[in-house]
């Protein structure tokens, strides 16, 4: 049952080419915004389409995958798990969340 808990999977497209860093330890870290779409008809009959946008954070050898592969609208399967943290930006306190990725399937060509 462990293997469940706080486990996320999400199947999408690149919102933008993904941002790479390589750290002084020569570790990569890459940032990545994925869409994901839902079609559902409303009370009124009329089709809704809804983008939900998630922020992805990557390390390491899957930070190179998405590096070197991933693109503005490439369609990616990824799984991880999901984290929240805080920072002070201005003296203003910020919330994120985000999914930490611990695999990415890449989906279309």
């Amino acid at each position: 049952m462990n293997a469940m808990k706080n486990r996320v999977q999400l199947i999408g497209n690149a919102g933008s080419d993904p941002e790479v860093r390589t750290l002084d330890s020569g570790r990569k870290l890459a940032y990545l915004t994925i869409a994901t779409n839902d079609k559902y008809t409303n009370d009124k009959g009329e089709k809704v389409e809804q983008t939900e946008w998630h922020r992805v954070t990557a390390w390491g050898k899957t930070a190179e995958i998405i590096e070197k592969y991933v693109v503005k609208g490439k369609e990616v399967a990824i799984q991880g798990k999901l984290t929240h943290r805080s920072y002070d930006k201005n003296g203003e306190k910020r919330f994120v969340t985000e999914v930490i990725v611990n695999e990415i399937l890449l989906l279309s060509r």
